[in-house]
């Protein structure tokens, strides 16, 4: 595995790929590598001839300055586990060269920026795009990849790319999940092992959900109110929100019909930690 920091370094390694027709999948992550990134490096291995991954914590997508200075770090550990799953070039911008100056412009991604995380988020998903587009800009995967956990995060990118003319494919994969249920994220490394347990119900609430769908309950008043209830059996569990929405296009639902998918969505804290999760629903 090759490890590159500078932008133009990556753009030169990247043309003598392209002379030789190579494809890139490329893998944009902040670090404190999990389960679920190795999955997506596994995919990207798999679909291309190159996999291209990167590192960077990017502080314009934390609208709280405290949970900047929290992100978990381990950067010797990371490269390890890219090299492992096969990675082919791993890029490590600095700061001070990926934002030379403080960004002037922001993206409003319209009502993707106004529900669920963008309500809770300000500013979050145009600190988002912003480093994608950079990203994009930069590497020019023929695919990029990214976890289904931040579903809204995809929808974002897909709009961003469909918008924008990007000519990539987006490859939403799979939520890999702890053995008892809790979505792995780079942030349950701030959890005790008591609290990961606590987390696991966050899972359950949604499958909760999920299965009085399954059973035929279509009210989305009703279905809120029964997972709340069950949310409500830990004090632990500081709720901020819980969803169930379209599918397809995110937006706020009060009865499941006419649809043919439906996403639970959920954000809460735990130990202070906040944590998101969702379950989606082919109906």
């Amino acid at each position: 595995m090759i490890c590159i920091r500078s932008i133009n370094a990556l753009r030169l390694h990247i043309a003598d790929e392209k002379r030789t027709s190579n494809t890139i999948g490329f893998v944009p992550t902040m670090g404190a590598l999990h389960a679920g990134h190795i999955s997506l490096i596994k995919h990207a291995k798999a679909e291309n001839n190159v996999c291209i991954a990167s590192i960077f914590v990017n502080p314009l997508q934390f609208n709280n300055v405290e949970d900047f200075k929290k992100y978990p770090i381990q950067q010797d550990a990371d490269i390890a586990l890219m090299e492992a799953a096969g990675c082919d070039v791993l890029f490590m911008p600095h700061t001070e060269e990926f934002y030379p100056t403080q960004p002037k412009i922001s993206i409003d991604v319209g009502l993707l920026d106004r529900i669920l995380e963008g309500t809770h988020r300000p500013g979050h998903f145009s600190g988002v795009t912003i480093v994608v587009t950079k990203l994009f800009n930069i590497v020019a995967p023929d695919k990029a990849y990214f976890g289904q956990k931040d579903l809204q995060q995809v929808a974002v990118i897909n709009q961003l790319v469909s918008e924008l003319n990007f000519p990539i494919e987006i490859v939403a994969c799979p939520i890999v999940r702890e053995q008892n249920g809790l979505a792995m994220s780079s942030r349950n490394m701030r959890l005790s092992n008591s609290g990961k347990s606590i987390a696991s119900n966050l899972f359950k609430a949604l499958s909760f959900i999920e299965a009085k769908i399954k059973g035929g309950e279509k009210s989305v008043t009703i279905l809120i109110a029964s997972g709340k209830t069950y949310l409500d059996q830990f004090k632990e569990i500081e709720l901020e929100y819980l969803e169930v929405v379209n599918g397809n296009s995110l937006e706020s639902i009060t009865e499941i019909k006419e649809i043919n998918k439906v996403a639970i969505c959920i954000a809460a804290h735990v130990e202070g930690v906040r944590l998101i999760d969702n379950l989606v629903i082919i109906l």
